[in-house]
């Protein structure tokens, strides 16, 4: 997503799910739990994710390799 106005749009649970390839099942276990650090809004009884939030949640758990690191 690239524009601010993407980045601001508002995601259901089954969206969210579907991106990170989870059922919608884990996400309310990650939320009621406090599994994993991803933000999300309640509006009324649903549950909403900011589409930023789900990026920058993304780019946080993103782990890359070091070519100068030794291989073991």
């Amino acid at each position: 997503m690239s524009t601010a106005t993407e980045r601001e749009q508002l995601l259901t649970r089954d969206d969210v799910a579907q991106m990170l390839g989870v059922t919608r099942g884990t996400l309310a276990v990650w939320a009621s739990t406090h599994r994993y650090d991803l933000p999300f809004v309640k509006v009324g009884r649903s549950v909403r994710y900011r589409a930023r939030d789900v990026e920058a949640w993304l780019e946080s758990r993103t782990l890359r390799s070091n070519a100068d690191e030794p291989q073991l």
